[in-house]
């Protein structure tokens, strides 16, 4: 009687026990931990299989401009790079810096960006390793991954021209063209952007 009790527990709590770990990075890979600001934080895919997108970025169509498709390649010499490139990055420690306003920054982010507008970005090169004379002096530029919205989203693509007009190298300038509309489509770890 014990062994069937034992069998039948087995059996209905099987669908519970796969379920919660079902959701992968990769097949190697259940989560990573990324140093951020605010501490550790755990990335993962949201375990839940019946999951939908955001609304804020399930809508497909919008007026264009300003809302145009991007590029595959943002710049000559620009990495484009795509979510598992994103979440390696992380792991690593780069700086990933959020290209978009402070409003949708602060509605939902990735974990550890930096929230850089990318209507200001060519004046606050110093924080990404770049010292102001008569130019920019980006001699000990930092390795940067910048995303904004989505591959309709211009934010960080117009922040990556301004970097490179002000002298930024481009083989230090990581391009992640799906943004918050990829990343949350595949259902990572979403944060609230820090002011």
């Amino acid at each position: 009687m014990k062994k069937l009790l034992a069998l039948a527990l087995v059996f209905a709590l099987a669908p519970m026990l796969a379920q919660a770990e079902n959701v992968r990075i990769t097949a190697e890979i259940m989560s990573i931990t990324a140093n951020t600001a605010d501490g550790k934080i755990e990335i993962k895919r949201n375990q839940d299989n019946e999951a939908t997108i955001n609304p804020s970025f399930a809508k497909t169509s919008r007026k264009c401009p300003p809302f145009c498709i991007q590029p595959m390649e943002v710049a000559p010499g620009v990495a484009t790079v795509g979510e598992l490139e994103v979440v390696k990055y992380l792991e690593a420690g780069g700086l990933i810096i959020d290209a978009r306003t402070v409003e949708w920054h602060v509605r939902g982010t990735i974990p550890g960006a930096v929230n850089i507008p990318f209507t200001q970005v060519a004046d606050r090169l110093n924080e990404l390793g770049c010292t102001k004379g008569a130019n920019w002096d980006c001699a000990n530029a930092k390795q940067v991954l910048l995303f904004c919205n989505g591959l309709w989203c211009g934010q960080s693509p117009t922040a990556i021209r301004a970097m490179l007009r002000e002298g930024y190298p481009a083989s230090k300038i990581l391009y992640y063209r799906n943004g918050m509309q990829g990343w949350e489509s595949v259902g990572l770890t979403v944060v609230e952007g820090s002011m």
